[in-house]
């Protein structure tokens, strides 16, 4: 494995090379049959379905010549002429945030159905309905988009700022003409792989903490980390919120105890800055350098990409299995 594409490798304490070749190709390998897996049984029932016969007749405007229509974009779509959206559903579908803020959104008094406030995320709407957040009117998005960024430093992890300042949404302006937000955050001096898109499912699903979704940081010290300090972070360290506990540490260069890579799951806020605050370190620099498998290889700093299909759809059945 060349070292240019490895974003994690050079975190791991030093082995023979051939042990750590051999770790990450049977690491790859596990990975990428379990995502298969998933798959497979997911396009497997979706055969068993269309296969087993029904009482009910085929509608007659069903695809003459058997293609199948996004399934996300229709459903969304087919909800709303039904009735059946909720509320907070209809504003993550429309690009504003991801459904989790869209809750807080509507809680907040901040959203209007038909003129009125509405306060309850859960409100079913209908297609005759004119949604509108913070006075501006929404609608469901027609087309899924995925933009990778690889976020320099000083710009705001948000889709408005009231205080002016730069927001990531000024770095993809030419990226999609419909409305995307970004999954998860970055504080304002952390830098990297950062997601946006418009799919409030997807959204939801990364940021859920049952599906563990990985994170990879690069982490800069104004000091050298004391192996005292190492096995502390490792073991688990007790912040004011509850225990914040790391997948792996390692010492990013064996020249420069300041320099740590770190792999961890929580989604708690600024969880990795404050690990290392806890302990009295200043983190001068951290760097996202990979997140749910996206990394930023071939991604300058402040530049984006869209996803490829492939990306999407292990993006979709990542850890299916988690329960």
């Amino acid at each position: 494995m060349k070292r240019k594409t490895d974003n994690f490798s050079k975190f791991y304490t030093r082995k023979s090379n051939s042990a750590v070749k051999e770790k990450f190709r049977q690491e790859k390998k596990a990975a990428k049959k379990e995502r298969k897996e998933a798959i497979d049984r997911h396009f497997e029932e979706k055969r068993k379905t269309r296969t087993e016969p029904s009482s009910q007749p085929r509608p007659e405007s069903r695809n003459p010549a058997g293609l199948r229509e996004k399934p996300k974009v229709t459903l969304a779509n087919e909800l709303v002429e039904k009735g059946q959206l909720t509320l907070n559903k209809y504003i993550a579908h429309s690009g504003v945030c991801s459904r989790r803020d869209a809750a807080e959104l509507v809680k907040s008094g901040k959203v209007t159905v038909n003129g009125k406030p509405v306060t309850e995320p859960g409100t079913r709407i209908s297609p005759s309905d004119n949604v509108k957040v913070n006075g501006k009117k929404i609608t469901i998005s027609r087309n899924f988009v995925y933009i990778l960024l690889n976020k320099p430093k000083d710009f705001i992890t948000t889709t408005d700022d009231p205080q002016g300042r730069k927001t990531v949404l000024d770095l993809i302006g030419k990226a999609t003409t419909e409305r995307v937000f970004p999954v998860g955050r970055l504080d304002r001096n952390t830098s990297g792989v950062l997601l946006l898109t418009n799919d409030g499912d997807l959204a939801q699903k990364l940021a859920h903490p049952k599906h563990e979704i990985k994170k990879v940081y690069h982490v800069t010290l104004d000091k050298s980390l004391a192996k005292s300090d190492f096995d502390k972070i490792a073991s688990g360290v007790l912040l004011e919120d509850g225990p914040a506990s790391v997948d792996v540490i390692a010492y990013a260069d064996a020249r420069d105890k300041s320099q740590i890579g770190l792999e961890i799951h929580s989604g708690k806020n600024r969880i990795v800055r404050r690990i290392f605050e806890h302990l009295g370190y200043d983190v001068r620099g951290l760097d996202r350098v990979m997140y749910a498998g996206l990394t930023k290889k071939n991604v300058q700093r402040g530049k984006w990409r869209l996803l490829s299909e492939k990306e999407i759809r292990i993006l979709k059945y990542l850890n299916s299995s988690t329960r």
